[in-house]
């Protein structure tokens, strides 16, 4: 969501434009009113937007001094802005993310600020990190054959760490997304990190999760990410996310959707395809075994043989990589055989060695393996 912003052909430019040269810096905001509908804060200047939606919008912003010393903000954020009367989901929000901190893979709150517009008008303001070099949604959008499986690993296990630690707090997100994995610049080895961010759909883990929705079937998030047992039952838990993180694993290895089609698929379409339980995925035999073994334990239709986050950071997929060079990232402490646990998972190879994914056919061995982290 929260896209890089281009003053500059030249990307080293434009992060030192951002930073350094408040002229230029003066002559790119000219150019969008809607700073001056929403103010700016105490400390920092309200530059382009970057991002809009129901919620409101997202700004760039850069500090008045960003040499200060004695800031307590970096020197670009992103804030989430939205007038006072409708900025009820943004301040949900940020009582999630007060909720949440301390986790390097997801995106950090610097806190709230109210500004004042030229008209009058009262806005709320959420001051959030900064992702500095774009989504997994763009980084994938200029790659139609998929990323490098070494890649897919490194963001899937930033991404698998982000969601153990969200879960562990007690929350599910409820709309996990490419667009919402957002990539921040690591200065200390020039690479970059993949973060969770856009928490405004999170809830509170519910203790009867099992329990079908007596009202009917309600869901948040988006269609193309949504679980068979939140579209069926209403039932939107923890694993509900993990079905998210499969989908944006294979889209990241194969470069579309779980539910591609060659046609624009309608939202009635998309529902219907993952209600359907003969409508199975479709997995090249390109991947390798790990990969295909990782998807088969996030996108099970049966919710209790879907694999926890912590039980997806010890899958042999995710191993062998070099640590990210972050600190604070929470490990578990717990060990599984994952080997035992995916065993009763089956799966049909045809012909041509292509496999399709299979809900596991034993539920019992799932029973001990299913629940809270």
């Amino acid at each position: 969501m929260m896209k890089s912003m281009e003053l500059n052909t030249n990307r080293n430019t434009n992060k030192r434009s951002l930073i350094d040269s408040e002229n230029v810096y003066e002559v790119k905001r000219s150019k969008h009113e809607d700073w001056k509908t929403y103010g700016d804060g105490v400390a920092w200047f309200r530059g382009a937007i970057i991002g809009k939606g129901s919620f409101g919008r997202v700004f760039i912003a850069n500090l008045k001094n960003p040499k200060s010393r004695y800031s307590s903000y970096p020197p670009i954020m992103a804030v989430k802005s939205a007038e006072v009367s409708a900025s009820g989901s943004i301040q949900k929000e940020k009582e999630v993310m007060d909720n949440i901190r301390g986790c390097p893979n997801v995106i950090k709150c610097f806190g709230e600020e109210t500004t004042n517009g030229d008209n009058g008008q009262m806005v709320y303001n959420l001051l959030l990190e900064y992702g500095s070099s774009g989504t997994l949604a763009d980084l994938i959008r200029n790659s139609s054959a998929g990323l490098p499986e070494l890649d897919v690993k490194r963001h899937t296990r930033s991404i698998i760490h982000g969601l153990s630690h969200i879960h562990k707090r007690g929350y599910v997100h409820c709309d996990l997304k490419l667009e919402n994995v957002l990539l921040v610049n690591n200065s200390r080895n020039g690479e970059f990190i993949a973060k969770i961010g856009d928490l405004g759909l999170a809830k509170r883990v519910n203790v009867n999760h099992m329990k079908k929705n007596k009202l009917g079937p309600y869901w948040r998030g988006t269609p193309m990410y949504l679980s068979p047992e939140a579209v069926i039952n209403g039932v939107q838990e923890q694993p509900a996310d993990i079905w998210a993180v499969g989908c944006i694993v294979f889209h990241m290895l194969t470069g579309k959707p779980l539910w591609f089609s060659n046609q624009d698929l309608h939202i009635d379409e998309i529902l219907s395809r993952i209600c359907d339980e003969n409508d199975l995925p479709f997995i090249s035999s390109g991947l390798s075994p790990e990969a295909v073994n990782f998807l088969k334990g996030c996108l099970s239709r049966k919710v209790m043989c879907r694999l926890t986050a912590n039980m997806l950071l010890n899958h042999p997929f995710l191993k062998g990589l070099l640590e990210d060079d972050i600190k604070d990232i929470e490990e578990s402490h717990q060990v599984f055989d994952i080997n035992a646990i995916t065993s009763s998972s089956s799966f049909s190879d045809d012909d041509d060695g292509d496999f399709w994914l299979f809900s596991c056919s034993d539920e019992s061995s799932y029973d001990q393996s299913f629940g809270s982290e």
